[in-house]
């Protein structure tokens, strides 16, 4: 492939010596006309070409004019280009003026320095926007390869003009735009980039057809899984393979590239179109502060990390027990944010002394409590580490946020804590008291919030199912009819950042997850999202619903009353069956010292005696291989 049109920047130098000579005497010949007075005032020319010569290369070198490739100038460059000639252009009119007074030559106009600047802003930026032209012909010959795919872009907005620049500047991507679709009527029959808008998203089908399409790019980050899945539906039907942008809450605080194009997955087809965003609550939390996520290595403490960085901490203090994730984690943030000061933790919450001594050495302002066992079969089969884990270890974290002067607390919770029918729920429940019960003692802004199965994280039913389908099948599912709530890992993760700028003391909030999907229909858009058909090439069976397994999931309690916060996706709730004060404090003594002599049965006795609607000793010992859909 043929190298793009550039310049090094000690020739671009040299370029701008000769055009600041240029300039110079352009001024004085359109001043003077070459006449008697052109030769008259020579001396003041070359007074000034002297001053002009050394002033202005070393001005576009302050302001950063020979640092950049101007192949890829855009109107922040021009910006550039106006600041950097001005500046240069009133400090030679400063110098002349000074050397005039004090007689250095006889005679001088001061029309020549406004010449000069409109000549410098001319000749400066039409050398550089010149490379710019230069490098977009020849990318333009060079994506009309024969060979590159013809490509069709959803979404005519900021995003698709963006992937269609990036398409036509990078040719080795072989995708060469040929039509957008976008169901702004007003943008019908307009050019974006030279790149016609030919339909809406409905006509996606006939579009695909009648301009000869090899592969479409759905570039919509606010798009809903609605439009996704229509658009999917047609690719699939169509045999065109189809890429898109990630969703919006991947991109906040990021920069859209197309370097993030990738393939459509279940996310996207399950994704809601954003209602509200309000970064100031998030940022007035972070902006400036030292911040500790717990459980950084997992999936909600990792895009918890990821979203938390975008916002300019002082730092980012990544704590986790597990070596590998937390270096994973830390590996990532750091290529992402290479400016951000990160500081790995391995540690255990269980472990009070060294919580103690990291929250002492490192003076956290802002902690997100994530750190938890989680799966749900695994734990009913280890009640006692349960307990050690999500009590112990949040009552841990809690005390030595108080000890240290921690003004903000959030902890992640589950919406299995509502009338827990597991240890992991109970456990949770129980770990959200010791929180609320510390917020309402200290005043701080200490808070929990409850959200339920998030798309993707490790252990959930969704990479089950790939691999189910990796082996060729059968996906195995309890029930036709087995419905859950879903959320994208990244929109659970702002929605909780939102939570956490809202707090005050002692809220408990409650994400609003949107309408339940079947697990049957989750199983099959996967199954089609592998280029299989299911039914066909992928057999689905169900295995029948287990022992205290619910049909559909609860968001709280019957009669619950909650109360509208200042984002719609948002509830608060406050739970006045909550144990307080020294009554929790012995009783959460009492269950720690079960734990410790691994008394399984009184555990949950004890469990379900200090929780509403608990009935953990009711639910019979769970099948450790099947699929946690509860």
């Amino acid at each position: 492939m043929k190298a793009k049109v550039t310049l090094r920047n000690r020739y671009i130098l040299l370029f701008d010596l000769v055009l600041v000579a240029a300039s110079v005497f352009g001024a004085f010949g359109l001043r003077f006309e070459l006449g008697q007075q052109f030769y008259f005032y020579l001396p003041s020319a070359y007074w000034m070409l002297g001053t002009a010569l050394i002033v202005k290369p070393l001005v576009y070198y302050l302001f950063g004019m020979y640092r950049r490739l101007w192949s890829y100038a855009s109107t922040q460059e021009l910006k550039l280009i106006f600041f950097s000639v001005t500046t240069s252009s009133v400090l030679v009119s400063l110098l002349m003026v000074i050397l005039a007074s004090v007689k250095a030559f006889y005679g001088f106009s001061r029309g020549i320095l406004i010449i000069d600047w409109m000549l410098s802003l001319l000749f400066v930026g039409g050398l550089r926007f010149m490379m710019r032209v230069l490098s977009d012909s020849q990318n333009a010959f060079a994506s009309r390869n024969k060979s590159a795919k013809r490509t069709l872009v959803v979404g005519a907005g900021d995003a698709g003009a963006l992937v269609v620049r990036e398409l036509e500047k990078n040719p080795e991507l072989n995708l060469q735009p040929v039509c957008f679709v976008d169901d702004n009527l007003a943008k019908m029959k307009q050019q974006i980039h030279g790149i016609p808008v030919v339909g809406t998203i409905a006509d996606i089908g006939k579009v695909i057809e009648h301009k000869k399409i090899d592969e479409v790019v759905i570039a919509i980050p606010s798009a809903g899984g609605k439009i996704i899945r229509m658009v999917a539906d047609v690719c699939r039907l169509k045999g065109i393979p189809f890429r898109t942008m990630p969703g919006l809450y991947e991109l906040l605080g990021g920069k859209v590239s197309v370097n993030r194009l990738r393939e459509v997955d279940i996310t996207d087809l399950l994704r809601r179109p954003p209602s509200y965003v309000k970064g100031e609550l998030v940022g007035a939390v972070i902006s400036g502060k030292m911040v500790m996520v717990t459980g950084a290595g997992g999936s909600i403490g990792r895009e918890l990390c990821r979203q938390i960085a975008r916002w300019n901490p002082s730092g980012l203090i990544l704590l986790g027990h597990g070596e590998n994730s937390i270096f994973e984690t830390l590996l990532e943030i750091q290529e992402t944010y290479p400016s951000l000061p990160l500081f790995p933790v391995i540690a255990d919450v269980r472990e009070l002394d060294r919580l103690n001594s990291v929250f002492k050495r490192m003076h956290p302002e802002v902690v997100f409590h994530a750190a938890a066992h989680k799966h749900v079969p695994l734990m009913e089969l280890n009640i006692d580490e349960a307990i050690n884990n999500n009590v112990m270890g949040t009552r841990n974290v809690v005390k030595v946020c108080e000890q240290n002067d921690v003004q903000r607390l959030v902890m992640i919770s589950t919406d299995k804590a509502i009338r827990p029918i597991n240890i992991m729920g109970a456990s949770k429940r129980l770990a959200e008291m010791i929180v609320l019960d510390a917020a309402h003692r200290t005043g701080r802004a200490y808070c929990a919030v409850r959200f339920g199965n998030v798309l993707g994280s490790r252990g959930s039913v969704v990479p089950l199912f790939k691999r189910q389908i990796a082996r060729g099948g059968p996906v195995t599912i309890t029930h036709p009819d087995m419905k859950r709530y879903f959320m994208t890992i990244p929109e659970a993760v702002y929605l909780v950042l939102q939570a956490a700028g809202m707090s005050k003391s002692g809220e408990t909030f409650v994400l609003n997850m949107g309408q339940q999907v079947r697990i049957l229909d989750l199983a099959e858009d996967l199954i089609r999202l592998s280029g299989l058909e299911p039914g066909k090439d992928i057999e689905i069976t169900f295995t029948g619903i287990r022992p205290g397994e619910k049909l559909s999931e609860d968001l709280w309690e019957e009669g619950d009353q909650f109360k509208p916060t200042a984002h719609p996706d948002i509830y608060q709730f406050d739970d006045p069956s909550n144990l307080r004060d020294e009554e929790l404090k012995a009783n959460i003594k009492e269950l720690l010292a079960l734990s410790a002599q691994g008394k399984v049965t009184e555990i949950v006795s004890k469990v379900d005696s200090l929780i509403p609607g608990s009935a953990v000793a009711e639910t019979p010992p769970p099948d450790i291989t099947s699929i946690d859909q509860s």
